[in-house]
């Protein structure tokens, strides 16, 4: 391995393939959490395991906005079409069915694995100006895709456990 430019990035020389390994593998990450949820009922989906935590529909509506808004909102991937899901995680933001839960799922899926299927090493590299609250920050996409994942990881996690507290079939993340 070799020193990039930047102090403390290695590179193989082969970043592409690995992409496409942790891609793979999160697609059937994804493909375990549409699993779990494609049956479930809006009881099921209101499970919380405390009263103050999201629920299960609200976990899978969170998963989905973040991948939407980082990728679409930030990054400038994909069309209008897919903007309105940015807002599924909003206060005041209706409950979803299985099926659209699923179906948004599918679509940030496709949004990203487009996104990670057409984007080079140098691509990579590419910084974004990213506005929070009274902050402004540089951030690179692959600061951008390490995010995303770990909170698919992190919200997932909590899914999982959720539907174990209350004996249901949860998946194998």
């Amino acid at each position: 391995m070799k020193m990039s430019k930047q102090e403390g990035v290695y590179s193989s020389g082969n970043e592409h393939t690995i992409l496409e390994l942790f891609s793979s593998q999160w697609k059937k990450y994804q493909d375990n959490l549409m699993a779990a949820l494609v049956t479930l009922t809006p009881e099921q989906l209101q499970l919380r395991p405390k009263a103050n935590l999201l629920s299960v529909g609200e976990l899978a509506q969170h998963i989905i906005a973040v991948r939407v808004y980082w990728f679409h909102g930030l990054l400038g991937e994909g069309g209008p079409e897919i903007a309105g899901f940015a807002l599924w995680d909003e206060p005041g933001a209706p409950e979803r069915t299985a099926a659209e839960l699923v179906e948004g799922l599918d679509l940030s899926w496709k949004l990203m694995a487009e996104a990670l299927a057409r984007w080079s090493a140098a691509d990579m590299q590419q910084t974004f100006l990213y506005h929070f609250e009274q902050r402004s920050s540089e951030v690179s996409r692959t600061w951008v895709v390490w995010h995303v994942l770990e909170q698919n990881l992190h919200h997932g996690g909590e899914l999982t456990v959720t539907l174990n507290l209350y004996g249901l079939e949860a998946p194998d993340l």
